[in-house]
Parts: structure tokens; C-alpha cells; sequence
């Protein structure tokens, strides 16, 4: 295993520098200018312009940029954005709270949501159960997450007036009231994307298990005697959630990068809102940042999700 894992790791420097050169050139060639804002300004002259642009040193040939960034990420400096100049890591940890406060809620809630009701609808196939939790989960990702929140948004802001629409980031929680009010401010956001993560998890969750009840070594199992929750939690279940943890894997980074449509919606201060600002601004350092800093997560978790196949299946060998 130890020498599986070293071979992975191994593997993954190639490919996350093939994925920074890729993102940093596809930034450097696209539309833009980091100094549009300034060219509106009548203060702001040519020179002034040039000079700025020679501090942030976009004056220097793409290769070299690159160099200089790589080699200042790896001593733990992601830059200074163009248009607020202020450390990039300190943006990306100003807003990492609110992501993992609303993203990471919604996913745990849709794990937990998903799990039970993906078991329980495939145990009991054409149920009530299995029909109602299938309707809602077509309902749940067929639907996006905008128009969803927009119907969240007009019912339970508009006319019942539940919950505010827009998310107050300067809210800060000092006692019972204040966290009532967070609490408020974040049912929506949360509901909308746990609605949508727990309606794809469970359809893969019901899909596995249906898939592994009528194995041989399941049938073998009841021939045996054994309850079925016993042969459901200790059989069936280890090899049926060896595909849903691959989806876990490759969604558990989202909770980290954030969700670009339902923070744009509710106006949530998280990574999301902060990408689409700095694409917008042609902010190249915040975007190649959150951009990288995601590619790396998605092949760790990749690799986790490898190693877990072990523990849940003894068959697998590395």
C-alpha cells in the first residue's frame, strides 16, 4: 500500500503541472485587461498605466510570470490580487468560512438525507418509497439550482417572509438572537443545494445497492440464515458503496471551492462569489489560485477515495 501510494503521488506532479501550465496560459491569453478599470479614469495616464503594470509585472513574457508564480506557490505565496492588492491567501481565508458554513452544511445534510433514503427505496423497489424518494430526486437535479432558489426566494422571502433573501456577511454571531438570525439567512442557500447533491447521491446509492442484493454472494448469505440487516450492512452495503464514495470524492471539493450559481443567487460572500468577481476584474492571481488550489484537492480526494476501496472491499489489493 505504501508503495501504491508513493506511485500515486508520484504521478500526480505531472499532471497538476500540466494543469497549471494549462490554466495559466488559458488566463494569460484571455480577454482582458487587468487595467480596463483604470482607463475610464482621465487621472490615470498612459504612463501611470504602464507603470503599474511593469509593478505587477505583466510586462514580462508568459514563461517567466509562470516561473515566478510556481516557484512562489510553493513557498506558500499565492500573490497579491491586481485590483484590491491585498494578499490573495488572505481573500480566499476571508471568505473560506461562509463556503464551508453553507456548502459544507448542505452536503452533510444531503449525505445523511441520501444514504438512508437511497437504502431504503432500493430495498423496497416500486414502494410508495422508492416512487416518492425517485419523484423528488428527478424533481431535485433535474430542476437548476438558480431556478430553485429563485422559487425559494419568491415563496419563502416574498410572500411568506420567512427567511431574507439576500445573505448578510457582516452578521456577526454573539448570542442566541444573532445566531437565530444566522441560522435564517441560511436555510435557503443550504436547502437549495442539499435539495440537488442528496437527489444525485441517492440515485447512485439506490442504483449500487439494487445492483449487489441479487449477487450470488448475497443469496448465499440469506441461505446461510443470517438476518437480512446483517446481510444488508456487512455484505452488501461494503460493495455497493464503492461507487458512491468516487462521487463523494469528487464532490467533497466543492465544499471547499464553493458553489458559483447559489452564492451568486443569495448574495453569499463565499469562494464562488469570489471567482466570478475576479473573472469578471480579469484578476488573474485570485483565479489561478482558487483554480489550482481545486485541482489539487480534486486529486487527493481521488486518492483517498482509492484507498478507501480497500476497507470497504478486502478484495482489492494495491
Amino acid at each position: 500500500m505504501t508503495r501504491y501510494l508513493v506511485n500515486r503521488l508520484l504521478m500526480a506532479i505531472p499532471t497538476l503541472i500540466a494543469i497549471s501550465i494549462a490554466i495559466f496560459l488559458i488566463l494569460a491569453l484571455a480577454p482582458g485587461d487587468p487595467m480596463g478599470e483604470f482607463a475610464s479614469n482621465p487621472a490615470m495616464t498612459a504612463e501611470v498605466r504602464e507603470n503599474i503594470r511593469r509593478s505587477l509585472g505583466l510586462d514580462q513574457p508568459i514563461y517567466i510570470r509562470y516561473l515566478k508564480w510556481v516557484w512562489a506557490f510553493l513557498q506558500g505565496d499565492l500573490g497579491y490580487s491586481f485590483t484590491s492588492r491585498s494578499p490573495v491567501i488572505e481573500l480566499i481565508g476571508q471568505r473560506l468560512p461562509t463556503t464551508l458554513w453553507i456548502v459544507g452544511s448542505a452536503y452533510l445534510l444531503s449525505a445523511v438525507l441520501a444514504v438512508p433514503l437511497g437504502v431504503m427505496a432500493a430495498v423496497k423497489r416500486y414502494s410508495w418509497l422508492d416512487r416518492m424518494a425517485t419523484a423528488i430526486a428527478f424533481f431535485g437535479f433535474s430542476i437548476p439550482t438558480f431556478f430553485t432558489g429563485l422559487l425559494f426566494i419568491l415563496l419563502f422571502s416574498v410572500y411568506l417572509g420567512w427567511f431574507p433573501f439576500i445573505y448578510n456577511s457582516t452578521l456577526q454571531v454573539t448570542d442566541w438572537q444573532t445566531f437565530v438570525a444566522q441560522l435564517q439567512q441560511s436555510i435557503m442557500p443550504i436547502s437549495v443545494l442539499a435539495l440537488y447533491q442528496a437527489a444525485v447521491l441517492m440515485r447512485y446509492v439506490r442504483s449500487s445497492v439494487l445492483e449487489q442484493l441479487h449477487q450470488e454472494y448475497a443469496r448465499a448469505a440469506h441461505a446461510k440464515g443470517l438476518p437480512p440487516w446483517v446481510v444488508l450492512n456487512n455484505h452488501i452495503l461494503r460493495n455497493a458503496l464503492i461507487p458512491v464514495v468516487t462521487l463523494v470524492a469528487l464532490e467533497i471539493p466543492n465544499i471547499f471551492t464553493g458553489a458559483l450559481v447559489t452564492e451568486q443567487v443569495f448574495r453569499v460572500p463565499g469562494i464562488g462569489a469570489l471567482l466570478i468577481e475576479s473573472i469578471n476584474r480579469s484578476d488573474t492571481p485570485v483565479v489561478m489560485a482558487i483554480a489550482f488550489i481545486y485541482a489539487i484537492l480534486i486529486i487527493l480526494f481521488n486518492l483517498l477515495a482509492d484507498l478507501l476501496y480497500g476497507v470497504l472491499d478486502p478484495r482489492v489489493r494495491y
